[in-house]
């Protein structure tokens, strides 16, 4: 039987430490997925559901973006996997009786962990202006609001239509097409926090965002470089996928400022030899300095251009363009500088520059680590750089695998959600519905607070996700959000962002990937893009978990209606009633999606084309793979201070808190802890167990204070320290981003300590 949601926040104020873990999954994964499952779901409707995670003919997991192979496990699905499905199929409800006693007030003052474990949202909520606590609104009144609010701007340019990961490809296109149709690009998406800058790299370099490999080639690869990812936590499947790997011979380098249990041992719960043993998975650990990547990747870089008959040099001959200057600026790496930015050893360095030598066929991986720095972009074009002097992009086994977050956020980039679209997608999209799209670029998330920060922007919708909880500079955020109009938020869940609004606010209850969808015309699905460019189909098989919920396209539809009114020619209505009349759009509209339907169809979906991997052509401004020569860059942290990455505990999937324990590392019953090497805390006079607060320094002069965090002495990089978002997420400056994708730089935040 499922157990009630907690009527109080748990008390944090005294964390629980132990030696960090060296293995990850195995039994206690299996013990601690059945434990949330059952406290949601009950036991009946944990094998339901569970039991269709990930399947052919199930629904995709509303968890990462990791892909599945043609072969598929009973059980298809990790320990977070399967707390993100409990924790959308959940029994537990949020009634208007809920919010009747619960004021405004009182959800700013709650956590997210309490507020995300009261269950799912049954009703349409209004928050009027002026009014303490939201109420019940029927749905035909919630979208007169929005439509009021819109047809009231100055311009469309005023309101911002922000994505989720979550949104299926469907949802995605009516919403952009709406919102262009509106007329603004405002678009901005979670990709803007997480991947921008790998889009922005690969788009340059190879001309296309994506990554290049597929499932296949991570079993073929003869070496894996696993740089700034965490896959134990962040994408427990992948750990199968270098299980395979390893067992067929490849080497795998891991290079993270923190030691990861899952990059230790894979403990898989698939197999029994698995769960006793399991598989070490590091054949090196480079623990590097926090932004210390680009650096160590350039010197590998000369390296392997000094070495002899190591590089590809007919693919560079073929392929590329701008070698010559690369390779002027790569001979002037330095080791002495290379070792202060890294702080690595120069044998740790030879021994991978000889794993990387050694290789016929290298996949480089990369996520959150890589992608949120000032230098981030340049960083990723580094490791390019690498590929490409090996020849390893555009042949099995070898490529680029930027490991994607949440599950369809890959494929709402591809459906136009972008607020900087390319000329071509907007003159498709013009022709087959007859409309004229808007050309001059939109607002990112960063743009966008900053907008509703100076006035520029007054109405926020958000299609699912916690804008505020996943933003930089907490209270910068919060009081701009609090000077809109309007805030419309797409839920399944209750979230921080439901608490801080503008002066009027909506929560628009919607189906999740686990409830079964019934339009007008029978039953739907929809389709999702995973990390590897396949598109599949996902079919929920629970009851919706309330009469009062709308499916994200219908909701989009009817907005669009209110909104547009009659001088819309869309076929709205038909949109609702029947989602494959979305895909015929979409398959005249976006490249790769031509006979949609049809291939949506397939049991496991199709893939997209590739064209540097399936026919090393590379479609960038030159026509071929870029070679790139940034200068080398690496924070300098003053003395006194330590170099702060942002990052997720075990019992978290991006801002949505499962627990309060970080089983991996050691850490139970809290969150608002900071992880000190023991040396570094030493020299700071940080005891463990001591508390501390911890201040932001930024150019700016701005003090931002994360207060009473309990200090952990454990083994990060020299002169690092570790700290969870979104408590640390008020210390990362709203301007301190980075270049190009102006993706916010969580990882590089530089702190001092100050007694709590």
């Amino acid at each position: 039987m499922a157990s009630k949601p907690p009527e109080g926040d748990p008390v944090q104020d005294a964390p629980r430490v132990a030696p960090p873990k060296h293995a990850a999954a195995g039994l206690s994964a299996i013990g601690h997925t059945l434990k949330i499952a059952q406290q949601q779901m009950g036991l009946a409707r944990t094998a339901r559901t569970l039991l269709k995670v990930n399947q052919k003919d199930g629904f995709d997991c509303p968890g990462c973006a990791w892909p599945e192979g043609d072969k598929r496990h009973t059980a298809e699905f990790c320990e977070n996997g399967a707390k993100a499905v409990a924790e959308e199929a959940t029994v537990r409800r949020v009634t208007p009786d809920f919010f009747a006693a619960h004021p405004l007030a009182d959800l700013a003052a709650r956590s997210g962990y309490w507020l995300g474990q009261q269950g799912r949202i049954a009703q349409p909520m209004y928050l009027a202006e002026g009014a303490d606590r939201y109420e019940a609104v029927s749905w035909e009144r919630a979208f007169e609001v929005i439509a009021e609010e819109l047809r009231a701007l100055a311009s469309p340019d005023e309101a911002l239509f922000y994505t989720s990961g979550r949104t299926s490809n469907e949802a995605a296109f009516l919403f952009q097409l709406f919102a262009r149709e509106f007329g603004t690009n405002n678009l901005p998406d979670c990709s803007n926090m997480c991947h921008e800058s790998s889009g922005s790299a690969l788009n340059e370099t190879i001309g296309i965002g994506k990554g290049s490999v597929s499932l296949e080639d991570l079993h073929q690869a003869e070496l894996i470089i696993v740089a700034g990812q965490n896959p134990g936590t962040n994408h427990p499947r992948m750990l199968s996928a270098l299980e395979q790997a390893k067992a067929s011979g490849a080497k795998i380098i891991s290079v993270n400022p923190l030691p990861e249990a899952g990059m230790e041992r894979f403990k898989n719960p698939q197999t029994p030899l698995g769960m006793l043993r399991g598989t070490a998975l590091n054949d090196l650990f480079l623990q590097i300095r926090i932004g210390g990547d680009q650096a160590l990747f350039r010197l590998l870089n000369k390296l392997v251009i000094e070495a002899d008959a190591a590089t590809d040099e007919a693919f560079i001959r073929e392929h590329t363009h701008g070698y010559e200057e690369f390779a002027a600026a790569a001979k002037k790496a330095d080791w002495a500088e290379t070792l202060t930015a890294t702080g690595l050893t120069r044998p740790e360095i030879e021994r991978a520059l000889d794993m990387i030598l050694a290789s016929r066929r290298t996949i480089a991986c990369w996520a959150m680590g890589l992608t949120q720095h000032k230098h981030a972009v340049a960083t990723i074009r580094e490791v390019v750089n690498l590929l490409l002097l090996r020849g390893d992009i555009g042949r099995p086994g070898a490529g680029v695998c930027p490991v994607r977050g949440h599950s369809n956020v890959q494929g709402d980039r591809t459906m136009g959600i972008f607020e900087r679209p390319a000329p071509a997608f907007l003159d498709a999209l013009d022709r087959e519905f007859s409309i004229t799209s808007p050309r001059h670029h939109g607002f990112d998330v960063v743009r966008s607070i900053q907008a509703l920060r100076d006035g520029e922007a007054k109405v926020l919708f958000a299609m699912g996700g916690n804008f505020v909880g996943a933003t930089p500079d907490t209270e910068v955020t919060e009081a701009a959000i609090r000077r809109a109009s309007l805030t419309v938020h797409v839920s399944t869940k209750l979230n921080r962002s439901h608490a801080v609004t503008g002066r009027r606010a909506l929560i628009l209850p919607t189906l999740g990937r686990t409830d079964k969808d019934v339009q007008a015309s029978g039953k739907q699905f929809v389709t999702v893009e995973d990390s590897m460019g396949m598109v599949h189909a996902s079919r929920g098989n629970l009851a919706p978990a309330s009469p009062h919920l709308l499916s994200e396209p219908a909701i989009v539809a009817r907005m669009a209606r209110a909104v547009l009114g009659e001088a819309s020619t869309t076929p709205w209505e038909e949109f609702e009633r029947d989602y494959a009349a979305i895909r015929d759009r979409i398959s005249r509209v976006v490249p790769g999606f031509e006979d949609f339907n049809a291939k949506a169809a397939r049991p496991g979906g199709f893939r997209l084309p590739h064209a540097p991997r399936d026919e090393r052509r590379f479609p960038t401004r030159t026509g071929k793979a870029n070679f790139t020569a940034a200068p080398v860059e690496y924070p300098e942290v003053p003395e006194g201070r330590l170099l702060l990455q942002t990052l997720r505990s075990h019992d978290q999937y991006n801002t949505t808190i499962y627990g309060l324990d970080d089983r991996y590392r050691g850490i139970t019953g809290g969150r608002r802890v900071v992880m000190v090497n023991p040396e570094d805390a030493a020299e700071l006079g940080l005891a463990d167990g001591a508390y501390t607060d911890l201040v932001s320094e930024w150019k700016d002069g701005v003090e931002r204070r994360a207060p009473g965090f309990r200090v952990v002495h454990y083994p990060t990089a020299r002169g690092c320290a570790a700290a969870y978002y979104p408590e640390t997420n008020v210390l990362v400056p709203l301007d301190s981003t980075a270049d190009t994708s102006n993706t916010p730089a969580s990882k590089s935040v530089v702190i001092r300590f100050e007694p709590a």
